[in-house]
């Protein structure tokens, strides 16, 4: 999905709210290394790799590989202190993608504000939610007959429901090989190894890297190890906005599931803003 025009004013927020956050110094400097960076990118690209970019600079400007780590051990403790307490109340499959999907609530884009307070508002709720494209049905049946299932995380914090929902994969097929993959670097909130490993997401799956430091899934930066197992797995499953943006059309058979936090993602899917979404891209 190209980059839009109502994606401008996001991607410099984004910045500057991760220039706040490490209390970055010479902030002249930097905004001037990010705007012009961001003043030669080509519209055909997708907005997390120009986010990504301009990431890459902050933390060489600032000497911080991660400036979103204290944020994302918060919430990867204060979700996984509560797993087993939501497990119990996800009784089946179907159950585990709407609270995966749920999850997706947890972003530190700058549209996005009282994370906490709004996902405990979700879950309170869950039994009312509906999904506004319903591919769950479909979904199961490919899982069943899938021998290996690719599952692309986003965010810390939510990644603990992806989780859960990789356990109801290896419930309803035991035999499946599971990959779980996450960033190459550091970007905002998303997962890293490091991150799926402190949540112990390799007890339920082969936690790989996809190469990139984009909060995407770019396939022309993805390493080669990645991308073979891109185009091999029987099944694909694309959490959140960002691996949308960077997947939509990309010529395979792809799961998005996500929360459409963002008019520009609403708008290409065709669903009301804050729908839940389960898609197969076929």
């Amino acid at each position: 999905m190209n980059i839009k025009e109502k994606c401008l004013p996001c991607m410099v927020e984004q910045a500057i709210k991760t220039a706040n956050m490490v209390n970055a110094a010479d902030r002249d400097v930097l905004y001037k290394k990010i705007l012009a960076q961001m003043s030669e990118m080509d519209f055909s690209m997708t907005t997390p790799e120009v986010v990504g970019d301009s990431n890459e600079i902050i933390k060489a400007h600032v000497g911080c590989v991660d400036p979103y780590k204290e944020v994302k051990d918060r919430y990867n403790r204060m979700f996984s202190e509560k797993m087993s307490e939501y497990a119990k109340k996800i009784s089946s499959f179907s159950e585990a993608v709407k609270y995966a999907i749920a999850a997706n609530i947890i972003d530190f884009n700058p549209i996005h504000i009282n994370v906490h307070e709004e996902m405990e508002r979700v879950f309170s709720k869950i039994s009312e939610l509906t999904l506004t494209i319903d591919d769950r049905t479909c979904l199961e049946a490919d899982i069943k007959a899938a021998k290996t299932v690719l599952y692309l995380g986003d965010n810390c914090g939510e990644m603990c429901f992806d989780k859960l929902l990789i356990e109801h994969i290896k419930r309803i097929s035991p035999d499946c090989r599971v990959y779980f993959a996450v960033r190459g670097a550091a970007v905002i909130n998303d997962n890293t190894y490091e991150d799926a490993i402190s949540v112990k997401m390799n007890e339920v799956a082969t936690v790989i890297s996809n190469g990139d430091h984009s909060p995407g899934t770019v396939l022309s930066r993805v390493s080669e190890e990645f991308l073979d197992i891109f185009r091999s797995a029987d099944v694909v499953i694309s959490k959140g906005q960002g691996n949308f943006e960077t997947l939509e059309g990309c010529g395979r058979e792809i799961y998005f599931m996500l929360m459409a936090k963002c008019p520009v993602v609403a708008e290409a899917l065709s669903v009301p803003l804050r729908s839940l979404v389960c898609k197969k891209q076929k």
